[in-house]
């Protein structure tokens, strides 16, 4: 799943080599944490958060039916 978001997000921004994602699992969710450099934050989130729903919605189908908890995705800086 790591790799399918750094796949997703490494084309968008101008600084592939800060693309970075973590893993937190826990009983009932698992959250993957991607981090960027702040200045392709803007390219990440977009126009009214378009792009970063539209990687959500990617993740969340492509996860959730693989691990069977909730997936959550969070951008931070």
């Amino acid at each position: 799943m790591k790799q399918l978001i750094e796949t997703i997000v490494k084309p968008l921004v101008d600084h592939p080599g800060d693309v970075q994602v973590d893993k937190d699992e826990q009983p009932h969710r698992v959250t993957y944490k991607l981090s960027v450099n702040p200045e392709d934050m803007g390219k990440v989130i977009g126009k009214q958060g378009r792009v970063a729903k539209a990687i959500r919605t990617i993740v969340y189908s492509a996860a959730g039916s693989h691990h069977g908890k909730k997936v959550y995705l969070d951008i931070i800086d």
